[in-house]
């Protein structure tokens, strides 16, 4: 199951960043402003949005891997498939209720707006990187879904893994706008794209759910809150658990 939440993410990234760029491609543009084109600037600045995906992502999988509760771990399971299926119908433009999650932080984004706007225009790799590690905090549907979903894992390392890759499939996207690349940003909106995207996530989504409901005794025994003591091992039956 990491290949299919790995494969989601870079997926979400790659079609979803192309989406979004009316929205979010002003911040990644303005590293062209007064017409100077660093590329040390332009990759620090990715590379502190790509991190702050990650950092975002390791600490929402802190929160909710602490939570030691059966039901908990069973319940985020099926808000991680319902995530990704409400995900492809936001990259589709099929369903846009994502975007309750851009309101519930907008005010989150204000301060960091406030210091944000300090660092354009950028001139130093350095302005880049702070810039970058401030994206993750935009209000944007997008990354808010991404990062809600990656927390469903209950995993420092595989809910920053998540992100991580994520952000690099919003690579293409983001760079040709600070690149200037209009052909890339094209193919990116192509709607043949997002489409196969949009079904591929939907279709990650229903099996997620799938496996929950079909091994939900298996994941009660994986769930943080139960202990060894509790499962006896010398009376299961092995070789019906398709391991």
């Amino acid at each position: 199951m990491n290949e299919l939440g790995y494969l989601s993410a870079l997926a979400l990234g790659l079609v979803g960043s192309g989406h979004c760029l009316g929205m979010c491609g002003g911040i990644a543009a303005a590293l062209n402003l007064g017409g100077a084109r660093s590329l040390p600037v332009t990759i620090a600045y990715h590379s502190g949005r790509v991190l702050s995906y990650t950092l975002l992502g390791a600490l929402l999988g802190v929160i909710a891997g602490s939570i030691d509760l059966v039901a908990w771990t069973i319940g985020l399971r099926y808000l991680a498939g319902l995530l990704l299926i409400a995900m492809g119908l936001y990259v589709a433009d099929w369903w846009r209720g994502m975007l309750v999650l851009e309101q519930a932080g907008a005010r989150l984004w204000q301060p960091v707006q406030r210091f944000s706007s300090r660092l354009l225009p950028i001139r130093t790799p350095l302005q880049g990187l702070a810039l970058g590690l401030c994206w993750g905090l935009m209000p944007c549907g997008l990354i808010y879904s991404a990062l809600a979903w990656s927390a469903t894992a209950q995993s420092p390392l595989y809910s920053a893994s998540l992100m991580f890759c994520f952000g690099l499939g919003t690579l293409p996207a983001m760079m040709a706008v600070s690149l200037g690349a209009s052909r890339v940003q094209a193919f990116l909106r192509r709607r043949g794209l997002k489409l196969f995207i949009t079904l591929m996530l939907i279709a990650s989504g229903i099996w997620t759910l799938y496996l929950v409901a079909a091994h939900g005794d298996h994941l009660r025994h994986q769930a943080p809150g139960v202990e060894q003591g509790q499962m006896d091992h010398s009376t299961m039956d092995h070789s019906k658990m398709g391991h």
